[in-house]
């Protein structure tokens, strides 16, 4: 009997098989993972604050325009944020508020009145550590202004 001789297995096409199933089943858990993420918005009220961009860069030019500069400045030591009014509207009754804003946790924002003064005082103590906006809205003599400062509390 002639019997033929047995040619070698090779497993290449098993292992390209295996290649193709294993980026399968690598870009499924990729596509489940990007469903399961949560994509908050930095703000739920987006579209009508794009809105309004016009009359936020207007009352920016105003602020810059002021004889003095509005100055918002924080002591780390004492966690007070000083928010100090120029004198020409120092007189003037002002209606607002400071928005302090926590671009990676949405829920950690909050808003405060501004009072009436010159010079107002507000307490960081509450702040975590971390990458803060701070934006000052307010009106005085029919006039809005604002002014957005970057705030990093330690």
């Amino acid at each position: 009997m002639v019997t033929s001789p047995s040619k070698p297995r090779t497993i290449w096409p098993y292992a390209i098989i295996a290649v193709f199933v294993l980026f399968a089943g690598y870009i499924g858990f990729m596509v489940q993972q990007a469903m399961r993420t949560t994509v908050d918005l930095v703000s739920p009220d987006y579209y009508q604050q794009e809105l309004a961009y016009q009359q936020r860069m207007e009352s920016m030019a105003r602020t810059a325009a002021l004889p003095a500069p509005v100055q918002l400045h924080h002591e780390a030591a004492t966690q007070r944020l000083t928010l100090q009014l120029p004198p020409a509207l120092a007189s003037q009754p002002v209606q607002g508020q400071i928005h302090f804003f926590r671009p990676s946790d949405q829920k950690l924002d909050f808003t405060l009145p501004l009072q009436t003064g010159a010079q107002q005082q507000f307490n960081t103590a509450q702040l975590l550590p971390g990458y803060w906006r701070v934006r000052v809205d307010f009106t005085a003599n029919n006039q809005a202004y604002f002014l957005e400062k970057e705030l990093t509390i330690r």
